[in-house]
């Protein structure tokens, strides 16, 4: 057994996809109780990383609140971790490659995620872990024009950056196929190196999204597994998943453990995306362990040691499931067979 990284589960899970069109959110309170309950051999989760978005924690959360979310989280021996930024418009966010609004509107946000940030850094609540952004934008409004609206995405990411460096945060760009500009594993790449911020802005990495990009969803150019995959040639997998990590892995500061099944999911409001699965889904198409280490090892297979913290990522099931003391030991014991397998002391 290792002592890091710290094990955190991610919140959000019982926001993203719920609401009106799906099933009624999960809220807070009861999903940092489950997170506190579950126990595999006496080892617990560590910490939680959050999305700053109603009902859970308000983007305009006042001191008093962040007071109170500090206490919650600290009462049941937890921590926060990464902070998700509402960028998104249906959040009071814009798009990255929108109108000059819509562009300062996603500034604006990662602005009020960075004096979250603060505040919960003050209250000795946080003491790592990144604010999550995307472009915000839809992949057939992107394609209208790759060249133009990749300079705009860039041109917004600096500008969040510039705010991030002033509240000495980074900022992590999630990777998934739904993301306009960020929908292809050489286009993230694309668009890290245009931003061109590396002390600044890095790469999330979520196994279950970039599983997606080696078959070249929504992106067939830069597919790398072969059409017609035979999912029993694990060793081809393995090489696929070898040359993603390549390009992608140094810039990687923020890790989402995940399972996938090759699918795609959309719910409520959220795009189709890379799928999430339980961990012992009997469709899921990675070894979580094992695969892990194409992220969290080097070229040469040494232990990176680059991330203070993993999360966990599972969006999308449903609230029974997600409801149930056995669905966190599994997903802990998960977390807690990375850490066996990747970990430090």
């Amino acid at each position: 057994m290792h002592k890091y990284p710290a094990l955190h589960n991610a919140m959000w899970p019982g926001l993203v996809g719920k609401g009106p069109d799906s099933e009624p959110p999960i809220d807070l309170e009861t999903m940092l109780n489950l997170t506190a309950a579950a126990n595999v051999g006496g080892v617990k989760f560590e910490g939680v990383d959050l999305f700053l978005f109603d009902p859970h924690v308000s983007i305009d959360s006042s001191a008093d609140d962040l007071k109170r979310l500090a206490d919650q989280v600290s009462s049941r021996n937890l921590v926060v971790g990464s902070l998700v930024a509402p960028v998104w418009p249906p959040t009071g966010g814009g798009s990255a490659m929108g109108s000059a609004e819509d562009r300062q509107n996603f500034v604006t946000q990662v602005r009020k995620a960075c004096e979250i940030a603060k505040t919960l850094n003050g209250l000795g609540i946080r003491k790592y872990g990144v604010i999550r952004i995307d472009s915000a934008a839809g992949v057939s409004d992107w394609a209208a024009d790759p060249a133009g609206n990749q300079k705009k995405i860039a041109e917004t990411f600096r500008q969040a950056c510039d705010v991030a460096d002033g509240y000495g945060e980074r900022l992590a760009a999630e990777g998934a196929i739904c993301w306009g500009g960020m929908h292809s594993w050489k286009r993230n790449v694309e668009l890290l190196e245009l931003v061109n911020r590396p002390k600044t802005l890095g790469f999330q990495a979520d196994m279950a999204h970039t599983l997606l990009f080696t078959l070249g969803y929504n992106a067939p150019e830069d597919r790398i597994l072969p059409e017609g995959y035979d999912w029993k040639r694990r060793e081809t997998l393995d090489e696929a998943l070898k040359t993603m990590t390549h390009a992608l892995r140094p810039w990687t500061i923020d890790f989402h453990v995940a399972q996938n099944d090759a699918t795609v999911k959309g719910s409520g409001s959220h795009d189709k995306t890379g799928r999430h699965c339980l961990p012992k889904d009997p469709n899921g198409k990675l070894d979580i362990a094992r695969h892990a280490g194409a992220w969290l090892r080097d070229d040469e297979g040494k232990v990176t040691r680059a991330l203070k913290h993993i999360c966990w990522d599972g969006c999308m099931f449903p609230n029974a499931t997600m409801m149930q003391a056995s669905t966190w030991n599994d997903v802990l014991g998960a977390m807690i067979a990375v850490r066996d397998a990747h970990g430090w002391d």
